[in-house]
Formats: structure tokens, C-alpha cells, sequence
């Protein structure tokens, strides 16, 4: 399965690990992602989320009761 976010399409980053005596080896930076049940186009969809779209409020998550916007 891909390491890669269903809402933003990002996916893993890949550069250098660099040891003490500069020895250069490949590695990669995954995402932190997550299994959400949210709601996709109406229904609920299990797909996965990296976090950062998590806490940016880019994903309803299902079963969720939405609080009303407080009036000021």
C-alpha cells in the first residue's frame, strides 16, 4: 500500500543520511499517517489521512456531531 495522504496527495521524501565520518546513504521521510473513518462524498469511507490534514480540519471524520458556530 502507498504511503501516501488520500486528501493531499503528498507522499514520502527522500534525501541523504549522513553518518559522522560523512558516509551518505539514501533514506526516505514518511508521512505520519493515519486510517480515518470519514465521510467521502456523503458516505462514510475509511481511507488514510496524514496529520497534518487531520488537524487542518480538511477531513470530517464520520459519526463526528458538529458543534454550531458559537454566535459572538
Amino acid at each position: 500500500m502507498a504511503k501516501v495522504c488520500e486528501v493531499c496527495g503528498r507522499g514520502p521524501q527522500f534525501g541523504n543520511r549522513i553518518s559522522h565520518a560523512h558516509n551518505v546513504t539514501k533514506r526516505r521521510w514518511n508521512l505520519n499517517l493515519h486510517s480515518v473513518h470519514a465521510v467521502v462524498k456523503g458516505a462514510a469511507k475509511r481511507i488514510r489521512v496524514c496529520a497534518s490534514c487531520i488537524r487542518s480540519g480538511k477531513v470530517q471524520k464520520a459519526g463526528k456531531v458538529q458543534k454550531p458556530a458559537a454566535a459572538a
